[in-house]
C-alpha cells in the first residue's frame, strides 16, 4: 500500500517534530511488524542513513524506542538503553495511543523514567497510533 502526499507530509511533520537532524546516528529499540513505518521513513530521511538495530552496541546521539503493554520492564529497558547513548543525547519512547493494543499509561512512563535516571521533557502526538516522549539523562535536564 502506498503512502499519499497528504499522509507523507504529515509523516514528515511528525519526524521534524521529533527533532531528528541529518548526521545524527540512530538506534531503534523495539522494531516490530507494528511500528509506523512512514515515519520510520522519514526520519531515516531526515539522519541520511538507516537506523541502527537494538543488536549494534556502539554510541548514539538517540535512541527511537517503540513500546508496548506486553514488553519486557520498561525502567529496564529505558536504563539498558543508556548504555548506547551519548552523553547529551535523548530516547524518543514511542508508544501506542490510548485504546490501542499495547497502550502504556502515563503515570507508567513518569514513574520509569526518573527510577531509571531520566526525565520525560516532552511528549507528542506523532502518527495516529503512537504517542511520543522525549526522555533526557538527569543531568542534561534543564
Amino acid at each position: 500500500m502506498s503512502t499519499s502526499a497528504s499522509e507523507r507530509k504529515i509523516q514528515d511533520s511528525a519526524a521534524a517534530s521529533l527533532d531528528f537532524r541529518r548526521g545524527q546516528y540512530v538506534q531503534e529499540i523495539g522494531y516490530d511488524e507494528d511500528v509506523d513505518f512512514a515515519l520510520r521513513e522519514s526520519i531515516e530521511a531526515a539522519i541520511g542513513e538507516e537506523m541502527a538495530d537494538e543488536d549494534v552496541e556502539e554510541v548514539f546521539d538517540a535512541i527511537l524506542m517503540w513500546w508496548r503493554s506486553d514488553d519486557p520492564d520498561l525502567t529496564d529497558a529505558i536504563v539498558d538503553a543508556q548504555t548506547t547513548l551519548a552523553e547529551g543525547g535523548f530516547i524518543w519512547l514511542l508508544t501506542p495511543k490510548a485504546n490501542r493494543p499495547g497502550h502504556i499509561r502515563p503515570v507508567d512512563i513518569s514513574d520509569a523514567a526518573p527510577t531509571a535516571g531520566m526525565h520525560v521533557t516532552r511528549t507528542v502526538s506523532t502518527v495516529p497510533d503512537w504517542s511520543a516522549c522525549r526522555l533526557v539523562g538527569k543531568k542534561n535536564y534543564g
